[in-house]
């Protein structure tokens, strides 16, 4: 592999040319919306140059670390000029994207496979990026086809030099669905728990708890909003469960049922450990 492209040079997309610049011998390329940024990726030397149309046939593989509507749009608009490499977008949800686009791939002779790096930062932009974010970290990838054992071992010599340690190949609808809960979910609940009117007192009395539940409060709005919307039915059904379990609990505590509120914790503690070891 000689050459990368990435279009997007904030957290996820500016981590991507940072761990490939490790590998002697790569070429990486970059594109930004705001063209300050592709400079500043330039002097921090994560990036060789800007990435043009005219570069992109030539290069091995051509991240798009945006929003999903980004993604669709970029395609529809370079579609033409992708003869011959290979796509992975970088975006949180991949069923309206790999709908969208698989077809569009095969008609114009390039290769595009949903990607999800399961990495991150509460904080975003490039200046946070870094070389070892993916380092040991899974990989979720959505190809066209699951039974092509070759483009399985294409995609995984493409991003062998960003360290994940895991990849994970699964359906655009299993991928969805499990996001709801694994991740936009969790987002949601921290966003809403810091909303408490105690949240500003909690200096001096909060310790482990408090950070592990807000940790990924402070997020981006934009991108979230069209992350939320893009998947709301998988997330709709991760509320009416959260709900109703919460609806359990807060009974149990309103009618002092010590018997039922001792049986619902250790139910959720006997799952816990069910699914992640002790």
């Amino acid at each position: 592999m000689k050459r990368v492209g990435i279009v997007g040079l904030g957290l996820i997309g500016g981590s991507i040319a940072k761990a490939y610049k490790r590998t002697p011998g790569i070429t990486v390329l970059g594109a930004d919306i705001d063209r300050s940024i592709v400079e500043f990726a330039k002097l921090a030397e994560a990036i060789d140059g800007e990435l043009h149309d005219a570069d992109l046939s030539s290069c091995d593989v051509v991240f798009l670390s945006i929003f999903p509507q980004g993604v669709i749009d970029w395609i529809d608009a370079k579609k033409n000029f992708l003869a011959g490499t290979t796509v992975i977008d970088c975006a949180g949800t991949k069923g309206r994207i790999c709908e969208k686009i698989f077809p569009v791939a095969e008609a114009h002779n390039f290769t595009f496979v949903g990607g999800h790096p399961m990495a991150g930062l509460h904080r975003s932009g490039f200046k946070f990026s870094r070389e070892d974010l993916f380092d040991g970290e899974p990989m979720v990838i959505v190809p066209p086809a699951h039974d092509d054992i070759r483009l399985f071992d294409k995609i995984k010599t493409l991003i062998a030099p960003l360290g994940f340690g895991r990849i994970s190949v699964t359906t655009a609808a299993e991928h969805d669905e499990i996001i709801a809960f694994a991740s936009q979910m969790p987002h949601i609940i921290s966003n809403a728990f810091v909303k408490s009117p105690v949240a500003p007192r909690h200096r001096g009395y909060s310790a482990g708890s408090y950070r592990d539940l807000s940790r990924v409060a402070r997020l981006d709005p934009d991108m979230w909003t069209e992350l939320f919307l893009e998947n709301k039915a998988y997330l709709l059904d991760e509320f009416d469960t959260f709900i109703a379990s919460l609806q359990n609990y807060r009974a149990a505590l309103e009618s002092g049922d010590a018997k039922k509120l001792r049986e619902l914790l250790h139910d959720g503690s006997r799952i816990k450990r069910e699914i992640d070891g002790p």
